[in-house]
């Protein structure tokens, strides 16, 4: 999140803001909760109540047979295997906040249960995270409707947000007959990193580089996800989605958006969103003929992967935006596993300048500049220049200005940790809206 203390206490200020009293986490017992959610909040409550801002009951929901103390057990493991610090006073704060209710999703007596917790809580605005398959929002959702949860609260749902326009255009229905769209927070993780946030202050807040944004100075962008290892013990969930549905819909396009988009009028939530959805609207459907589909040799043999899958480990696409500022700029979408090297990154590739014109030198045009942005460790940003070369005549060679976000900058918030934040205290500027999901689903549908 969140400076926690400055954040919190701007948001509370805020009269058409509240923050989250509680927060009820759906699949308390899934391997989500335990690798991502629980960590982060740790670190979440960690910033808020060592300073006494906030007390946050913790309450989960799962099929599992735990007591309180069983999902207190449960998260403390959690947190050991992630090296945090269950010694001190913050984990005896948040311990004391953790209260769990087993039992079926479309079981009314589960969630009279947690009507009756949040009431002795009395907790009058949650946040419920859905930590489960999409298959079951329908159902939690309806449920936390008829027992009168839903008036004041937010939801987070995961990824994925469907597994095409017609499924995401049916969840999003599913979702509205409960929810208003201000209530419902569609979590990608890719827009809690900070090195993908910081893709809008780079453009917008750098005079040297907005006005080069457009065609007229950029030749080409590419937005790659490489990865040097295999599904793992995925392969059954990997092999009913593949590339394009697990990261290309969702995460490179994200990306995509942040390097396109116009500049906001304003840093506000529906600003921000409605300038994606304007490029994302300029943006062509897909074409079969520009997408290349891939599979490594060994995932036939993966552990619940179908022995004649024709699922995509490897996906690469070219993009094109129809507006003034990028018409005739190629983007390429590229995501793969098994490949040579680990790597998140975007690279813009600026037109090559001229032959320089000097005298008798005979010189061929430089190569062009590049700026590349590291979405993976170390993230940072590396600029690609020409110098001349020492000795006599002006050859040049490529020199590369870096910098090390973590280094330049200090440390860095978990992704989740900041979502979370950001959804207690109503920031919806990074999570996706149904307008932007739908349209992003749209351009991928054809292939």
């Amino acid at each position: 999140m969140i400076e926690a203390e400055t954040e919190v206490e701007r948001v509370t200020t805020n009269s058409r803001r509240k923050v989250c009293d509680a927060l009820v986490l759906f699949g308390a017992s899934g391997d989500l909760a335990k690798k991502l959610v629980l960590p982060s909040l740790f670190n979440l409550l960690f910033n808020l109540a060592v300073r006494h801002k906030l007390d946050v009951p913790i309450v989960g929901v799962a099929l599992s047979d735990w007591d309180d103390e069983g999902m207190r057990k449960y998260t403390e493991a959690s947190l050991v295997a992630h090296g945090k610090n269950v010694k001190g006073k913050t984990w005896e704060k948040m311990r004391e906040q953790i209260h769990f209710i087993p039992g079926n999703y479309s079981d009314d007596e589960t969630f009279s249960t947690l009507a009756d917790r949040l009431r002795e809580a009395r907790s009058e605005f949650p946040l419920f995270y859905l930590a489960i398959p999409p298959s079951f929002f329908g159902t939690v959702v309806d449920q936390l409707s008829r027992h009168g949860l839903t008036g004041s609260c937010r939801v987070v749902v995961e990824k994925p947000f469907g597994r095409d326009l017609e499924s995401a255009v049916e969840l999003n229905d599913t979702l509205h007959r409960s929810l208003e769209e201000r209530q419902i927070y569609r979590m990608d993780h890719f827009l809690g990193k900070e090195p993908v946030q910081n893709l809008l202050v780079f453009r917008l807040a750098n005079s040297m580089v907005e006005p080069i944004w457009n065609n007229k100075y950029i030749d080409n962008v590419q937005i790659t996800m490489y990865e040097d290892f295999g599904v793992q013990d995925r392969g059954a969930f990997y092999d009913g989605v593949g590339a394009m549905r697990d990261v290309v819909q969702n995460h490179l396009m994200q990306i995509f958006g942040l390097l396109t988009m116009e500049p906001p009028a304003e840093l506000s939530t529906d600003a921000i969103h409605d300038e994606q959805v304007k490029v994302f609207r300029a943006t062509r459907p897909m074409d079969a003929a520009e997408v290349v589909r891939g599979q490594y040799r060994t995932y036939r043999d993966t552990e619940g992967v179908q022995p004649h899958s024709q699922t995509e480990t490897y996906f690469a696409a070219t993009m094109w935006v129809d507006s003034w500022r990028w018409a005739g700029v190629p983007f390429h979408l590229r995501a793969g596993k098994e490949l040579a090297f680990t790597a998140t990154e975007a690279v813009v590739t600026f037109r090559n300048p001229p032959r320089l014109n000097i005298a008798g030198s005979g010189l061929s045009a430089p190569p062009p500049n590049r700026v590349r942005f590291r979405f993976t460790e170390p993230d940072g940003v590396t600029i690609e220049m020409q110098a001349k070369e020492p000795g006599a005549g002006y050859a040049s060679s490529t020199i590369m200005l870096n910098a090390d976000f973590a280094e330049s900058l200090g440390h860095e918030h978990e992704p989740y940790e900041l979502l979370i934040g950001a959804a207690m205290v109503g920031d919806k500027s990074l999570f996706g809206r149904a307008d932007s999901v739908l349209r992003t689903w749209e351009i991928v549908d054809p292939i």
